[in-house]
Parts: C-alpha cells; structure tokens; sequence
C-alpha cells in the first residue's frame, strides 16, 4: 500500500473508483509516472466487465471476448507486450462474409454458397448506400428509420429488402444489445474491423491481472459518494470511510452513474450531465453451451438463421477452438435479453436448443454445461455497456469524460472514448487520456508495460 507524503494533506494525489481496464490503466500510468494513487473496487475482484470465469477447469470469458480488429490497435499491442496467447475468431463484428457462416434459410435449410454470396453482396451494397445517407443527418433519427430509408431507396422486392432489414436488427442487437428503433443512427458509426479479431484462451482477464500488478487496489469497497470542489475530492464508501485526494477518475459503468447509488456532491454538471443523459446501459448476456460431440459442420465460425424462427436466437459461435471442447456461444440481446431475464439458465438453454434442432434435428444432443451471463442483474453494471439513444450525438461519449472542478472530477470506461466505445480498446484508451489530462502530457500506451 502506498503512504502520503510527510507534510501532504490529502491521503493521495488520485484516488480512482473501479478496478476495470480503464481504472487500472488509469492508475498504472499514474503510478509510473510517481504519483500517490489508489484504486478503490466494489468487487472482490478485478476487471470490472473483463471477467473469466474460471470453474469447473475451463476458461469462460463472461464479459468481453473479442478484440475487433488488432490492425494498428493500442490494445492489441498491449496484450502482445504481456504475452497474451490469442486465437483468431473474425465474425465478432457480425459481418456477413468475413470467415466461413453456415446460413439457413427460415425453412432450415443451408443456403449454398452463391446464395450465400448474394445475401452478403446486398448488405455490403445496404451497408454503403446507409453510410451516405447517415453522413447527411442529424442525431435524432433511430437507425431503423435510417434502414427504412435506405432501403426504401435501393427498391428493393419485399423479400430481398426483409432479408437485409433482419440483418440490420440482428447486427444491432448483437452489437448494442437494443432494439433497432431505440439507437440513434449514429450509433454503429464506429462499426469498423481493421484486421483479424482475436480472443484469448487463457482468459481475458489477464489484461487485468497483468495491468494491476504492484498497484494499490482495495477490493470489496464500494463507493457511494464522491464530494468535490476545486480544491480537491473526498471519496466516501458505503461504509463511511472517507478517502481524499487532489481528484478523482470515476471509471464505473453508465449504468452505475445514473443508478442513483453512486452520488456527487454537487452533481455532475454541464456537459457531462447531458451526455450521461443520453446515454443508456443495454441488455445483453451471453449464453454457452458445451457439448460431448460436435453436431454442426466442420469448417464454419459461425451459424446464422433468418427468416421469423430468428426473432430471439439467430446467430451461434464455435468456440471449440479456444475452449477445447466442443461450445456454442449465442447472445440473448435487446428485447430478448429482457424477456428471458427471469428465466432459468435451465430455460434459456431449452429455448436455444428448440432452435438447433429446427435446424439439426435429433442430432442436437443436450449440453453438458450451460452459462448464461447476467449483467443486467450485476449492480456493479446494469447491464453490459453503453449504447447511444435516439437524439445522442457521437461526441456525446467524449463530453462524458470532461474534466470538472478545473480537472478535479475525471471520468473515463468504455462509454466516454467516441472511437471505439462499448469496447476494452475505449476503456483502455479512456484511461490513458485521464492519466494524460492529469499529468499534463500525452501518455504513450507504451508506458503500461514498460514502467
């Protein structure tokens, strides 16, 4: 544990309040560069939304899994710099031809592969012509608007233009976890994959465990209110032990700011209360299911139904290559996500299975495991990140991370990094930018692994 300064009249330079990617950035860059900085979690563990689970002998990342393109990417650089093992896995983007998809058509039949290419050249075409026509508006337009619209233009026959429209849903479930007409349509502006996308069979939360080495962290505390002014921040936990500090970086989830059981004194202000307003935590949980064989073919990443038997479940992963062990992973997302919240994860598995064996038949064996995630029930989160809502801008994650009381008040995480929010890359890039605005230079990524 680090100890004030003799004479200093606060406990440290920086407290900062969860020990995610971005709070632990945060605090290593901080700490490398010889400031007092502490780290305070409300969980009895780090990683905030990086979480692998670990029971049972097997590694399951319950919370993120993908880096989404490693092209150039800061965190991919990081994991390499820690001697992450990856596995490669490019459909985590939801793109409709990027490595080998098994689609079936709404009877349950395999589309060929001419079929298949047709269905992936119309959402390209979708894809660009939705582009131009979300590059000349405004926020406040949904992107089911801004998909009625597009294809409305492209003139489409209804069964071609249905096809691509359920793409369009299930792209925006699977990649915010909301219903199409609840997401401004500036809220996939940033879905871009440059490169392969990898996953990490020893556990993502190695990234955690590998960036909170020698750090101060005290797990199991809980913050309930922040009191701040210029002069500086005290930070009260949910016991009332008080810790103060010259400012503080807040890196707790959306869902946590606007729950009501984290508090400031005075409130947040402008422009970071109306961005917090326009932004909204999702519904989306993960569900595994390993298996003692493999049923599916051989050769596929992925497996994709269309037609009105995908409502809920419509898109299945094979993981076998980083579990070892036959799995299929599959996303309760948006609507279905609240739908099935009270379920069982008994339940849940029997309605995926319902949908296999439309397609498999008898040949879907029951699995031997079952994980079903439950973020939206997490208090820690609320949910599994942030989305943005009809009438939000894209800057409005950016605002969410600007500096208050003359830089006393920091926020950083995933939902405050306009590039690439929703993602481990925003909330490790967030965390960088609060260690830079509070030493006052540009920090290099690099620092977190050569301090």
């Amino acid at each position: 544990m680090q100890t004030p300064r003799a004479g200093s009249s606060r406990d440290y330079d920086t407290v900062v309040v969860g020990a995610g990617i971005a709070g632990l950035t945060t605090a290593r860059l901080l700490a490398g560069a010889g400031r007092r900085v502490t780290v305070l979690e409300a969980r009895d563990r780090i990683g905030g939304r990086v979480h692998s689970d670990r029971s049972g002998g097997t590694v399951t990342d319950r919370g993120a899994s993908w880096i989404h393109g490693i092209n150039d990417a800061p965190l991919h650089a990081v994991t390499e710099a820690f001697g992450m093992r990856t596995v490669e896995f490019t459909v985590g983007s939801y793109q409709p031809d990027s490595r080998p998809i098994a689609y079936y058509d709404p009877d349950g039949r395999r589309l060929d592969d001419d079929a298949v290419a047709a269905f992936a050249a119309d959402v390209h075409a979708f894809d660009d012509a939705l582009s131009m026509f979300v590059a000349k508006i405004g926020a406040g337009v949904s992107y089911g608007e801004a998909t009625e619209e597009t294809l409305a233009a492209l003139g489409w026959d209804d069964a071609r233009a249905q096809r691509v429209r359920e793409f369009a849903r299930h792209r925006t479930e699977e990649q915010y976890g909301v219903w199409i007409d609840d997401l401004d349509a500036h809220g996939l502006d940033d879905d871009e994959t440059d490169g392969d996308e990898v996953v990490f069979p020893d556990g993502y939360d190695e990234l955690a465990t590998r960036l909170g080495d020698g750090l101060s962290v005290t797990l199991n505390r809980a913050v309930a209110q922040i009191r701040w002014d210029e002069n500086g921040a005290t930070v009260i936990d949910t016991a009332g032990e008080e810790t103060s500090a010259a400012r503080v970086v807040v890196t707790v989830p959306v869902g946590v700011l606007k729950s009501g059981t984290l508090t400031f004194d005075p409130p947040l202000s402008e422009p970071v209360a109306g961005a917090l307003d326009r932004l909204e935590m999702n519904a989306f949980e993960k569900v595994f299911l390993r298996f003692g064989s493999k049923f599916w073919d051989e050769g596929v990443y992925a497996i994709r139904r269309q037609g009105p038997a995908a409502q809920w479940w419509h898109s299945w992963y094979d993981l076998s290559a980083l579990h070892g062990e036959p799995t299929l992973l599959t996303f309760a997302a948006g609507p279905c996500a609240r739908a099935v919240r009270e379920w069982s994860d008994e339940e849940i598995a029997a309605s995926v299975l319902g949908s296999l064996r439309e397609i498999y038949g008898d040949a879907v064996p029951e699995p031997t495991r079952i994980d079903v995630t439950r973020w939206q029930d997490d208090p820690f989160a609320h949910g599994s990140y942030a989305y943005m809502t009809v009438g939000s801008t894209t800057a409005d994650h950016d605002l969410l991370a600007t500096p208050l009381g003359g830089g006393v008040v920091h926020l950083a995480g995933e939902a405050t990094w306009t590039d690439d929010p929703a993602t481990v890359t925003a909330a490790l890039e967030s965390g960088r930018r609060a260690a830079s605005n509070i030493l006052g230079r540009d920090v290099q990524v690099a620092e977190l692994w050569s301090r």
